[in-house]
């Protein structure tokens, strides 16, 4: 007891083990994770950074895609590049800053229309919408033109206006809130075409003659030079169209100088393809020439309307002939011009088949005019043997046209009936006929007789 409390009492304070208390474990890991975030925003607060231009603008400029240099009269699409070439001058990146969505130098909602201004042209399209073209980059608009038949040669500019919007400046407020102040911009641009020297072909006159389908005639056409080229060596041609039935037998005349405001006429020979109806045909033109510069060129194409008239025809318009088996007999056929032009020399032709035979198969006619009818006479035989019907003997027509060229008419049907014979050997070999014969003749003898009697 005594032992005990004689024990000093610094021998417990020092020799005592110390007790575990969780708490100061959990505020050592409270203080390292607050210093890894810190360190952690140190390294990535730099990267979190936003971006500031303070100044900057679209600069457009404009060039037609292709060739710039068309002719008068010339239809074309005319395809128009726009660039941007705008820079950001200054950038500022800094924390805090709230990135913006749009950049200085792109050009917005960008409408493009084109003028004619003191050009010979007329322009077919409306306003283009681009929309928003950034900077380094290009937008496309396509415009379609005529240039005017008449148009004088030269180099003009062609007004194009460009409409858009840009981003002019943006106020930041606090870290999250900015206002965009954006600018109106109305600006022009000159697009250079240059229109070219050239022959221009204008049709003052086309002039047919014997133009008919199936047959061959004459085109005379007289031709002014409306263009601001005087043309040399220069050849005019003619070619078909697509698939007109005129088709050119001589298609090229040579004209040599061929000023601008000259005037030439030229023939030509064409054909007419057989099918062809009564109407109007195209027929196309250009002339080849040699310009002041020495080089071999074309002009546009001319399309022409010739009329062409109806093909020369006929049809047989006499009625059917009779005749009996076994019974030689000359016919007489009468055979119309229905068509739309003489028929020179004509001779028509019958083919005779079985049961008909004939030694004179070829009539000579003579000219035919529209509307005109002429008789052919044929001397035919029917085998006796022939069956009694209607038959259809073949004939055609041979002739010339106007330019000597043989053609054939289309075949024809020469109706001809083979009849029952009603001759009087077949009369006297029916039997009925036989004894009604005989009987009058017994009636006549009795009756001389009896009057002989009487008169004795």
């Amino acid at each position: 007891m005594n032992s005990v409390q004689n024990t000093p009492r610094n021998y417990y304070h020092h020799n005592r083990t110390p007790a575990y208390h969780p708490s100061t474990h959990h505020n050592w890991l409270w203080y390292a994770c607050l210093v890894a975030i810190a360190i952690a925003f140190i390294v990535i607060s730099p990267a979190m950074a936003g971006t500031k231009y303070m100044a900057g603008s679209p600069e457009l400029t404009a060039y037609i895609s292709g060739t710039n240099e068309f002719g008068p009269g010339d239809t074309v699409p005319l395809t128009v590049i726009i660039e941007n070439k705008g820079i950001n001058e200054f950038k500022f990146v800094q924390s805090g800053i709230v990135d913006r969505e749009d950049l200085p130098n792109t050009a917005k909602f960008l409408k493009v229309s084109l003028d004619a201004g003191m050009a010979p042209i007329t322009v077919k399209s409306d306003p283009q919408m681009i929309g928003d073209v950034k900077s380094s980059t290009t937008g496309t608009s396509e415009f379609t033109i005529k240039i005017l038949t008449d148009a004088p040669a030269g180099t003009y500019n062609l007004p194009l206006t460009l409409d858009y919007t840009y981003l002019y400046e943006a106020d930041q407020y606090g870290s999250d809130t900015i206002q965009y102040y954006y600018k109106y911009i109305h600006e022009n641009v000159s697009l250079p075409i240059t229109i070219k020297k050239e022959v221009k072909v204008e049709v003052l006159s086309a002039k047919v003659e014997h133009l008919n389908a199936g047959t061959e005639g004459f085109v005379t056409l007289e031709v002014k030079n409306i263009g601001h080229e005087d043309g040399e060596k220069a050849v005019l041609k003619i070619f078909r169209d697509d698939n007109s039935p005129i088709v050119p037998k001589t298609s090229s005349v040579y004209i040599g100088d061929f000023p601008a405001g000259e005037t030439v006429s030229s023939q030509f020979k064409v054909s007419v393809a057989d099918d062809a109806e009564e109407q109007v045909y195209p027929l196309d033109l250009y002339v080849e020439y040699e310009n002041t510069e020495g080089d071999t060129v074309s002009s546009d194409s001319e399309t022409i309307g010739l009329p062409v008239g109806k093909k020369v025809s006929f049809v047989v318009s006499s009625m059917s002939t009779e005749i009996m088996p076994g019974q030689k007999k000359v016919i007489g056929v009468v055979y119309t011009n229905t068509g739309g032009a003489p028929a020179y020399n004509a001779q028509a032709r019958i083919s005779a088949v079985d049961p008909f035979t004939t030694n004179d198969d070829t009539a000579f006619l003579g000219t035919l005019a529209p509307g005109e009818s002429k008789e052919a006479a044929f001397e035919i035989s029917t085998d006796k043997t022939a069956t009694i019907k209607e038959y259809g003997i073949d004939s055609e027509i041979r002739f010339r046209d106007a330019l000597d060229n043989t053609i054939v008419s289309d075949p024809m049907k020469v109706r001809i009936d083979v009849v029952p014979d009603t001759s009087m050997s077949d009369l006297l070999s029916n039997r009925f006929i036989q004894c009604c014969i005989v009987a009058i003749i017994i009636v006549v003898s009795y009756l001389i007789y009896r009057r002989k009697i009487i008169a004795q």
